[in-house]
């Protein structure tokens, strides 16, 4: 499987959308869990690291960096 690559504040899509109809989520926390806010109605969700690299789509918009 191949790693994807993301970082903090970028916006990715998910697999399957959020109830409220947007699917772009903003990365706001990463460590060994991954806190993700959704752009629709800013609810925030935390998952496991592991498992938000399976249910990753891809990276909407990249972060810049300073």
């Amino acid at each position: 499987m191949e790693m994807k690559e993301f970082g903090l504040n970028d916006v990715v899509e998910m697999k399957k959308g959020h109830p409220c109809g947007a699917n772009a989520w903003k990365i706001i926390r990463m460590g060994a869990d991954i806190r993700i806010k959704c752009e629709g109605c800013q609810h925030s969700v935390m998952i496991p690291r592991n498992e938000f690299n399976k249910k990753m789509k891809k990276v909407l918009v990249k972060a810049e960096t300073e």
